[in-house]
């Protein structure tokens, strides 16, 4: 009853706003006369209401309007031709103008009818729609067409038939774009892995229809035609987005169906999760904390070079912080997550394959306003594929995201070089413009005797191994803070579980991915250990240097 009352108002409101107009001028072309074609128009409106009223919902709306209008004319023309002859006997014929322009009402069913078509060409599969245009518009011959398409003349003639049926058909509905399509929304993405070479996934999810494609099928899967009135795309321009979606393993076909091939949490999992996250931070923080500087209280006494000296203590403690942080994630995660080199599409750093030489795994989160920690990204020295078998860089930068985007963007390959070989004391080997892209970007600094870093340089070999006793203190420690975090992923996980879409149920790899990113705890313990002073922040100074380091 709900939904006949919604019809039946939005009709109503349809009907005023587009035919009240249009049959007022067909009235005055039928009558001749200004008065009498505002009674036929208001006789005319009366009955659409009280039809509409009384719970008539037409399957088709306009072709109804227009039956009824010209239903009111017929008796009009007849009451009028019996006025006449009553008075002269003469035919009401000899009274009219004859209008020899074209009928306005088969003029305005023409235009209804034209812009129907057309709005039904958009959502018509291109098999079907490049047949229907080239015959119906470019007046094409069958023959012709079959040799352009490489099809035989019979199977363009079969499917010239059924897309006059498909197009009749829709013609008739009244058809509503979804709410995506008045009404886009936005998610967020926790991207990892390596990039592909035309930066993907990051060319397709930065655009907003790309994201509302994703957004809908993830919800609902569905055809290209449902997915094209969900967001309110023309069929064509659908189909070529999809495909390249399709491409980039951002979504996968089953059947006539289209899937998003990746997690996007609710901005409701989100709530609670984050909810969850603050209320055990204090604690989560302190325990980290406590191993952090029992590790550090060792390494002072018993290998006092385990660094460079390039940054003041208590601006490495926030690399190490984020480091040590990632550790207990680990820790937490070992016993949850599944091994993946179990998995034939997982690359070498423990993601998906994927086209372009990209290796990357992608949650998407729905946009939310309530609480959230700020996310703490890291970067680090990428190779390019075809680079692959060069050793590896042991940069990388935690980036903090409530100070702005002042930080180290991720380093190329030559970079990297020319960072270990500033640390190396080797800048000649160095051209200057790689140096002054260092300085600029705030990794190093010039001085009166060259160049040398601004972040935390550690060298493998000057680190020590902790005694067995020592160390056992230590993972005590440590086992103690991934306690407190299991007590946050476990409810992580639950609340993941709850909304996994019936396609991604049997996707072990990506359920685990979905509950290890939404696991985030850097930002909560960020923000936390500045709360508790652990951490000092100066806003008046050069902070880019803060949570990067260097490992040789």
């Amino acid at each position: 009853m709900q939904e006949t009352n919604e019809m039946r108002d939005r009709l109503m409101g349809e009907f005023v706003e587009n035919y009240m107009e249009k049959l007022f001028y067909f009235c005055l072309k039928k009558t001749g006369n200004h008065i009498e074609a505002e009674d036929m128009t208001q006789d005319i409106a009366l009955q659409i209401v009280t039809a509409l009223n009384k719970g008539t919902i037409p399957t088709s709306f306009s072709a109804w309007v227009w039956q009824i209008a010209r239903n009111r004319y017929s008796v009009w023309a007849k009451e009028k031709h019996v006025r006449n002859e009553s008075v002269t006997g003469s035919d009401i014929g000899d009274y009219e103008i004859e209008d020899e322009s074209e009928n306005i009402l088969d003029e305005m069913i023409h235009t209804e009818q034209l812009a129907l078509l057309r709005r039904e060409l958009a959502f018509i599969k291109s098999d079907y729609r490049n047949i229907v245009v080239a015959y119906y518009i470019e007046n094409k011959a069958v023959r012709e067409i079959a040799e352009s398409l490489s099809l035989p003349a019979n199977t363009v003639k079969s499917r010239l038939f059924r897309a006059r049926e498909i197009l009749k058909e829709g013609m008739d509905m009244a058809r509503e774009f979804g709410k995506l399509s008045y009404n886009p929304e936005d998610i967020d993405f926790i991207n990892n892995g390596l990039l592909g070479s035309e930066h993907e996934p990051w060319n397709f999810i930065s655009r907003s229809l790309c994201k509302n494609i994703l957004i809908a099928a993830y919800r609902t899967p569905s055809t290209a035609e449902e997915l094209a009135m969900e967001v309110g795309v023309a069929l064509p321009y659908m189909e070529e987005e999809l495909r390249a979606l399709v491409e980039a393993t951002l979504m996968k076909k089953n059947g006539n169906q289209y899937e998003t091939n990746f997690f996007i949490v609710s901005a409701e999992a989100q709530e609670k999760i984050y909810a969850h996250l603050q209320g055990l931070a204090p604690e989560l923080t302190k325990a980290i904390i406590a191993a952090l500087e029992y590790e550090n209280e060792w390494k002072k006494e018993n290998c006092p070079e385990w660094h460079e000296g390039y940054q003041p203590f208590e601006d490495m403690k926030w690399a190490l912080l984020m480091a040590e942080t990632d550790t207990i994630k680990q820790y937490t995660l070992r016993e949850f997550n599944k091994n993946a080199t179990e998995i034939n599409n997982i690359g070498p750093w423990g993601h998906t394959l994927r086209p372009n030489g990209g290796e990357w795994d992608l949650l998407g989160l729905e946009k939310h306003y309530a609480y959230a920690p700020n996310y703490v990204s890291l970067v680090g020295c990428v190779t390019n594929p075809s680079e692959s078998k060069l050793p590896e860089i042991g940069y990388r930068q935690y980036l903090f995201k409530q100070f702005g985007e002042t930080h180290t963007p991720t380093l190329n390959y030559s970079d990297g070089k020319g960072l270990v070989a500033v640390a190396n004391g080797k800048c000649s080997e160095i051209d200057e413009t790689t140096l002054k892209h260092l300085e600029k970007i705030g990794i190093v600094k010039k001085t009166s005797d060259g160049y040398v870093p601004t972040i935390l340089v550690m060298r493998k070999e000057k680190f020590k191994k902790m005694p067995e006793e020592t160390g056992d203190c230590f993972e005590e420690l440590r086992y103690k803070a991934r306690d407190i975090a299991k007590k946050h992923y476990l409810f992580c996980r639950e609340q993941i579980y709850k909304e996994i879409p019936e396609f991604l149920k049997a996707d072990e790899f990506q359920i685990d991915h979905a509950c290890a990113n939404i696991f985030a705890m850097r930002g909560a313990v960020l923000e936390e250990a500045i709360k508790q002073g652990y951490l000092l922040f100066d806003k008046n100074r050069d902070n880019r240097a803060l949570g990067a380091y260097l490992i040789i």
